[in-house]
């Protein structure tokens, strides 16, 4: 999307987006604007109302957005707009920002926009939203030159974006060595390393939780690494590792689940959010060093699926009982955040997944599970989270719960075996492969990640993570 400042409607002709502030549907004084009066009674900006009019051959579209608005209902109202309302968009399309806008309320607005061009039907003919037109140019009204702004914006409307198709894709799709194929390509754009091993690699490097899960499936496994840094030399740049649960379908292995399996697509939003957030970070040249594993496998039922009551070694050299197949995600997680640790060694960890119904359980579809015993990291994380409407909420990592991934054959069990406490077990679990590291975080996006919403009747993905962990690292 291409966009232009302007300082009045002198000469213009076409669509004009006009966001009120809601004043009261008993307010005398009434709405104007470009020589358009609107009375009270017809429309007052009350919150997620619209109100269409034409006059002297341009098309006004005003856009309650109620008394206060924050900054994920700002940006869904303008998705929506996009999304629902393409008729009335011409390729003469302007849009007035009231002088009260923060740079953070235009920056809502665009990516919303932005986002109002996704469609899930990505094997359906359909018509090109106007915005995608090349010839396309939206005319920005104001006095306020927002340039950075919406720059900015327009970035992480695309990152989303990204991750949107990526987790909506179907699963013979969007595969390990497509994500491979993904990172490698992104990387080349806009400028961040990506290697990738995959099994004969993995073999060699001891990887052996996460293989032990892929075993079973036909597609290859793939653990991608990619490592950001900006171009401009900068002394002391923090180093921040992200680690994203990459499950391109998750059968439940041989402890196969009785429901729900139509939607496990989704069992790579995690891998999904980083791959997003590694594109936005490097698009925006954040001034900070980023170290990113994703390890991606299908966990699949076939004669080569690991089994319950296997013990398997993992790469940090501890042994796992494996008492639950379906406790997959944790394993390679496990795997992933020992060879971060290992290796790289960053000043901050999270990772991300879509890890325990029990965390759906707690919270619904309103925040994500985080875990963490570094403060800072948590008030961090919950800041960036609550400025984007990315809501997370902290559960305990108590030595209580030590007991619940202890085993009598190995040096760790992947479940408790109780249907108690699930999301604390697993992020315990996760917490031993950390080896004590001082700032690590841990988010369980089962309840966030894919959801149902007025932008399609089926299931599909949320983005979330893109923003909150780019926003997280750029404020550190």
């Amino acid at each position: 999307m291409k966009t232009t400042q302007i300082n009045n409607l002198n000469n213009f002709e076409g669509t004009i987006l006009v966001p009120v502030f809601e004043t009261s549907a008993q307010n005398v004084i009434p709405i104007t604007f470009d020589n358009v009066v609107l009375s009270s009674k017809v429309f007052y900006g009350k919150k997620d109302t619209t109100y269409l009019v034409e006059k002297e051959g341009n098309t006004y579209l005003f856009l309650g957005l109620g008394k206060k608005i924050d900054y994920k209902s700002l940006k869904t109202i303008f998705r929506k707009v996009a999304s629902k309302d393409k008729a009335v968009f011409s390729k003469t399309t302007a849009l007035a920002l009231p002088t009260e806008f923060t740079n953070d309320e235009v920056e809502a607005v665009i990516s919303g926009l932005v986002l109002g061009t996704y469609n899930l039907g990505h094997y359906k003919k359909q018509e090109r939203h106007p915005f995608l037109d090349t010839d396309f140019e939206l005319k920005i009204l104001s006095e306020t030159n927002y340039k950075t702004t919406i720059d900015k914006a327009i970035k992480i409307a695309r990152a989303q974006l990204e991750t949107l198709t990526l987790v909506d894709l179907p699963p013979n799709r969007v595969t390990p060595k497509y994500l491979t194929e993904w990172a490698v390509d992104r990387g080349s754009k806009y400028g961040f390393k990506v290697k990738a091993l995959g099994l004969e690699a993995c073999e060699i490097e001891g990887i052996e939780a996460f293989l032990s899960v892929g075993k079973g499936s036909q597609n290859e496994l793939q653990f991608i690494m990619m490592h950001y840094e900006p171009n401009i030399p900068t002394a002391n740049l923090k180093h921040v590792g992200l680690v994203g649960k990459g499950i391109t379908f998750d059968t439940g292995g041989l402890n196969i689940k009785t429901s729900g399996m139509l939607d496990m697509k989704c069992d790579m939003a995690g891998a999904a959010a980083v791959f997003g957030a590694m594109q936005l970070i490097a698009d925006l040249q954040l001034a900070v060093k980023v170290t990113a594993i994703v390890p991606c496998a299908e966990n699949a039922v076939s004669s080569k699926s690991f089994l319950p009551s296997d013990v398997i070694k993992s790469y940090s050299g501890a042994t796992i009982e494996i008492i639950d197949t379906d406790a997959e995600g944790r394993l390679i997680l496990a795997d992933g955040l020992a060879y971060m640790v290992k290796n790289f060694n960053p000043e901050y960890i999270v990772d991300i997944a879509t890890l325990t119904g029990s965390s759906m359980g707690t919270f619904g579809h309103e925040c994500a599970a985080l875990f963490t015993n570094n403060e800072a990291v948590a008030k961090g994380l919950q800041a960036a989270g609550d400025s984007i409407g990315e809501r997370m909420w902290p559960l305990p990592l108590w030595e209580a719960y030590d007991q619940d991934i202890e085993s009598e054959i190995a040096d760790v069990r992947n479940y408790s075996g109780k249907p108690l406490a699930g999301a604390i077990t697993a992020a315990k679990f996760l917490e031993y492969f950390t080896k004590g590291h001082k700032a690590w975080a841990h988010l369980d996006i089962a309840g966030v990640a894919f959801g149902t919403d007025e932008f399609a009747k089926s299931k599909h993905a949320t983005a979330y993570g893109v923003q909150l962990l780019t926003k997280f690292i750029e404020n550190l």
